[in-house]
């Protein structure tokens, strides 16, 4: 009976584990690109990673230069800040998905608005570093069916 007790009790603790560290991992995120961070930003990523937004996908070697993008670096200089949500993480053994709304705040004058709503998957991996991303799916929340995809369980 005890070593039930202590198998059940070590897959609990290590679900709690997971779900932690991908929670921090994705809450990064935000403060990384806000501060220009290309090395945390990466970090974040699978070496095989890739990052959907929009009509463009940037690979390892992309999202190490997505803080350098000209898009960025004007949100950057006008004052921004990525925000996102609380994650509802889906774990089945070494993978994950996770789902969350984000916002970028862009200030104008001396308020800030919302320049962006939407809908992302992360899919997420267990690497002999801890969990990275695999890949990120981000969608605007304007409509159309596939940002409520995103955000399905």
């Amino acid at each position: 009976m005890a070593g039930l007790v202590s198998a059940d009790l070590e897959r609990r603790l290590r679900a709690l584990e997971d779900r932690a560290e991908i929670a921090e991992l994705i809450a990064r995120y935000g403060p990384a690109v806000d501060s220009a961070d290309a090395a945390e930003v990466s970090a974040l990523w699978a070496a095989d990673g890739t990052y959907r937004f929009d009509d463009t996908v940037l690979d390892a070697d992309g999202i190490r230069t997505l803080v350098d993008l000209p898009s960025h670096r004007e949100y950057l200089r006008r004052g921004c800040a990525h925000v996102l949500s609380a994650p509802r993480i889906e774990i089945d053994g070494d993978t994950a998905v996770a789902v969350t709304h984000s916002v970028v705040l862009l200030r104008d004058g001396d308020h800030w608005e919302a320049e962006r709503v939407s809908a992302n998957r992360w899919e997420l991996v267990r690497t002999t570093n801890g969990w990275r991303v695999r890949e990120r799916r981000n969608h605007l929340l304007d409509g159309d069916a596939v940002a409520r995809e995103l955000l399905a369980p």
